[in-house]
This record gives C-alpha cells, structure tokens and sequence, in this order.
C-alpha cells in the first residue's frame, strides 16, 4: 500500500463527523482529514462509533461511555450495554437490562430478561417469556403479550403470534395478520417478509407488492433492495422489477449512491445502474457514510471516497 495513505489496524464507519481507529494497541477517533481530535486512554480495550454524543468504551470486558472531549461519562461498570438512541441506553447488571440516561444514571431499573433500543418513542422488552413495549418513564405503552418482538419502524413493530410473525400499531392491535414464516422491520413504505423459504415484500397495509420468490432479501434503502436467486446477488425496485440483475457474491444496501459487491474474493462499489465506479479490490469494506467508508486491503484499514480515492496523510480535503 502507497506509504502515504492512512493506514489503521481497525477503522469503523464515520459518525457524528468522527470515526474511531486502532493503531496497535491504541484507539483514537480522528476527522475527515484524518486528523486525530479525540485522544482515547490505552487502558480500553474497544471503542465504538458516536451515537447521540456518546461512543462505548470497553475494559476487561465491562462497558462505560465516552463523552466528544474524550471523558469518561460513565465508568466502565456494565457486562453489556448498547449506543444511546431517542435519550436513552440499554445496559446489563448483573441478568437484568434496564435503561440509564446520557449522565449514565439509571432511570429504568434493570428488570427486564431482554430490552431493546428506543425507537418512534418505546422499546420492547421482555419478562419471563413474554414481549411488550414500554414508554422512557418505564410504564408500559403494550403489555406484556408477545412471543417476540422488535423495534418500531414507519408506525409499525413485528412481532410474532402463535409461532407466526405479523405487525401491530402503537396501540399493540395487530395491524398486519400472522401470516408470515419469517419478517423483519419497514423500510421505505415495504417490509421483507418470508413465506416457506422464500422472501418477498409487503405494504403498510399487508398487500404482497412483490411475491415470495428471491432466496433471501435486504430491506429497501435509497430506492432499491439487495435480493438473493441461486446464489447471485442482484438489486429490485420497488415494484420488484429487476433493476440490477443478479450477479454479485454478496450485495450490500445502497448508501449515499453506492453500494459494496463482493466478485470472487474482492469487494468493490456499483451505481445504481450497475457501474464499478470502484472497482472490486479490498478483502473486506463498509458502506458510505458522511462520504467515507472504511475498507480493508489485507491487514490495513483505511478509508476512500466515493471516487475510490484513499485517505491520505495530511492531503484530505
């Protein structure tokens, strides 16, 4: 690799206009110019991207957080914990997850088996072997009742009933009927859904828009969806119209423009008509974000953007 290029030992995505990066033994988060401008103790063990001006920091295997000057908001003290998202985190004490605010004081006591993140104002939890979504105060918004449960996306959660997965509204009435094997969130007005083994996609009102007939399937993202025949990967509209046919080892979700491939071994970045504005390359890459991804080019980290330039040392503009 051109020895003026950036190189890492590890590199996350850009978030809130930083990344974090790994030198050796050592974390730091550093700017679009590549410039260091958050210096992290060598004591952690790992660090993750910022979330709502608070990143993750772990040591020996307990997790605190981070605050944008580099402090240390909340000492290392939980055995699990995840990004803050809607004002809120969840963390593990002991076998029980509760919720604890950006100052890291818990507002919602760990009693929960499984607790997800907040999203579209509540999170679904669960006690003994039963779902519900609670409120940021802890009361509960839908009692306990479910087999399963996810996240709130586009007013709509998934949820599973009598061994079927459907989607109930805000109100915890079933909005979408059992019907499905197998479904994941909305996603740009049309959510997956599996029937046998084969995947297709719903409306907000329960209509099949697209049949069951791809291997696997990828949630919508800027206009298209990464879908699975035979093993290729190709893209569809959301009409189901084929719009890149299928032909990839692996497809990625489409992100500013641009979505990773992987050919044989290598990865590169397609257009949304089917161009390799960067040609396959790396051993491993993520997507876009703040117009940087990271890739991988055997053990280096560094980051490109999207003309496929390198990162370089002091010339990033």
């Amino acid at each position: 690799m051109d020895l003026d290029i950036l190189q890492f030992d590890f590199a996350s995505d850009f978030s809130e206009g930083v990344a974090a990066v790994r030198m050796g033994d050592r974390y730091a988060y550093i700017d679009r110019t590549g410039q260091e401008v958050i210096a992290v103790d060598p004591i952690f063990d790992g660090v993750s991207p910022f979330s709502e001006e608070r990143a993750l920091i772990r040591v020996n295997d307990v997790y605190g957080y981070l605050d944008r000057a580099g402090t240390v908001i909340v000492a290392p003290q939980f055995p699990s914990a995840n990004p803050f998202s809607q004002g809120l985190a969840v963390v593990r004490t002991g076998t029980r997850y509760g919720y604890i605010n950006p100052a890291g004081e818990l507002v919602i006591e760990p009693q929960f088996v499984l607790a997800i993140d907040f999203a579209e104002g509540v999170a679904a939890v669960k006690v003994d072997e039963q779902y519900g979504y609670i409120t940021p105060d802890g009361k509960w918004a839908i009692g306990l009742q479910f087999e399963d449960a996810w996240s709130f996306s586009e007013s709509l959660a998934v949820v599973r009933v009598s061994g079927q997965w459907c989607y109930v509204d805000r109100t915890g009435k079933i909005a979408i009927e059992p019907a499905f094997d197998g479904a994941f969130s909305f996603s740009e007005s049309l959510a997956r859904v599996r029937q046998g083994n084969q995947w297709g996609y719903i409306d907000s009102a329960g209509s099949l828009v697209i049949e069951p007939t791809f291997d696997f399937a990828s949630d919508f993202s800027e206009g298209l969806a990464a879908v699975l025949v035979e093993r290729q990967w190709g893209y569809v509209d959301q009409r189901g119209n084929v719009a890149i046919v299928p032909q990839f080892d692996f497809a990625s979700d489409f992100s500013e423009e641009l979505a990773s491939i992987k050919v044989g071994q290598h990865i590169g970045y397609i257009n949304k008509i089917s161009e390799r504005v960067i040609p396959p390359q790396f051993t491993n890459a993520g997507s876009f974000s703040e117009g940087l991804a990271w890739v991988q080019l055997d053990s280096q980290w560094t980051f490109i953007d999207q003309t496929g330039a390198f990162l370089k040392k002091g010339t990033w503009a």
